[in-house]
Order: C-alpha cells, then sequence, then structure tokens
C-alpha cells in the first residue's frame, strides 16, 4: 500500500494527521462549529494547535460542548471553576474572552442572520484555493486576515489577532492551505468548489 503523502506540519502525530485527514481545511458554514474553532483558535494564541487538539474534548466538557448562549452567561464564579479546571488551558484573560466572544458572536448573528454569513462574506462567500508547495511558505496573515481581524475588534471580539485569524479561516475551509501534493488538497478544493453563500 503506497504511503500517503500529507502536509508536512501534521505528521507523525497519530491525532495530529486525522484531524489533518478529516476537518482541517474542510468549509464550515454552520455557527455552532465556527464558534467551536473560534473559541479553540483564541485559546490556542500563543501555543501550538496540538497543544490545543489535546484539550479540545476537556474544551468541549469544561464549556457546555461549546453552546455560546449559554457560555454568553457565565458570571464570575464559573469563571472561576474553569480556572481550577487542570484539562482546559486555564488562562483568565482568554476564559473571559471566551464569554465576550461568546456575547459579540451572537449579536453578529442578530444583524447578519448567522455568523457564517458574516464570516464568509470576506472570502465573497467562497474558500480561496491556494496552491502551497510546502506549509512553511504559507502566510500567517493576508490581507483579508487583516481586515477580519480588524472588524471583529471593533465588534469587541478578544483574542483574534490577524495571525489567529488566519489559522481560523485555514481550518474552517476558507482558505485551502493544504499543500499541493497532498492527498486532501484535491478533495477539499473539490468540496469548496461547491460553497456559494452569497
Amino acid at each position: 500500500m503506497a504511503e500517503i503523502k500529507r502536509c508536512g506540519w501534521c505528521e507523525g502525530d497519530p491525532l495530529y494527521e486525522a484531524y489533518h485527514d478529516h476537518e482541517w481545511g474542510v468549509p464550515v458554514l454552520d455557527d455552532d462549529t465556527l464558534f467551536e474553532f473560534l473559541t479553540l483558535e483564541t485559546f490556542q494564541a500563543g501555543l501550538s494547535w496540538i497543544t490545543v487538539l489535546r484539550k479540545r474534548n476537556n474544551f468541549r466538557d469544561a464549556f457546555d460542548n461549546f453552546d455560546y448562549r449559554k457560555i454568553a452567561q457565565y458570571k464570575d464564579a464559573k469563571v472561576t471553576e474553569l480556572m481550577q479546571n487542570a484539562g482546559i488551558i486555564r488562562n483568565q484573560m482568554k476564559i473571559r474572552a471566551a464569554v465576550t466572544n461568546a456575547r459579540e458572536f451572537m449579536k453578529i448573528q442578530e444583524e447578519f442572520g448567522s455568523f457564517s454569513r458574516y464570516i464568509w462574506s470576506f472570502v465573497e462567500g467562497s474558500p480561496i484555493q491556494n496552491d502551497i508547495e510546502d506549509y512553511k511558505t504559507a502566510p500567517a496573515t493576508t490581507e483579508i486576515s487583516d481586515r477580519l481581524s480588524k472588524d471583529l475588534k471593533k465588534r469587541g471580539f478578544k483574542f483574534v489577532g490577524s495571525t489567529v485569524i488566519y489559522a481560523h479561516m485555514q481550518a474552517t475551509g476558507m482558505v485551502n492551505d493544504h499543500e499541493v501534493d497532498c492527498f486532501r488538497h484535491k478533495p477539499v478544493k473539490k468540496l469548496g468548489q461547491k460553497v456559494k453563500l452569497l
């Protein structure tokens, strides 16, 4: 059996490879999943993605399955409780940011009908298809992630710098940054060609 060619960044770790093979770059259109990824990305700030992935199930348990309606209601007592949870990343500013972001997330839903419609408008409703030869040459930020980051910050979101936002765009398929010789590049490209939101 021929060896599968994957993007270099995930090779060698079964959890990373499974995430790469099944989730990374697949267009995400539903608000619940978009909020989960956005929350995980904000906790990743300054850390590696594998660190967050290994704690993902703990985060789900701790944060009411990423139900932004519930998270938006969290009070100080809940923040204190989360700070004592060794299974997650215990950063008080990031925990409080998750609560703030949940509230702002719902405001965007009210304004645009869905968060998905809002965020996908930055790529005109269809994924950007890149031809990355080596993941090390992929950008950390782009003009679009700069604009999106700026707009989210203006709306009150926290921990949404351009690097965090570009990682979010890659994860949720707003951009296809699979290496061209990766076995997922073409399937993800096909999925992206079916997405026409606007």
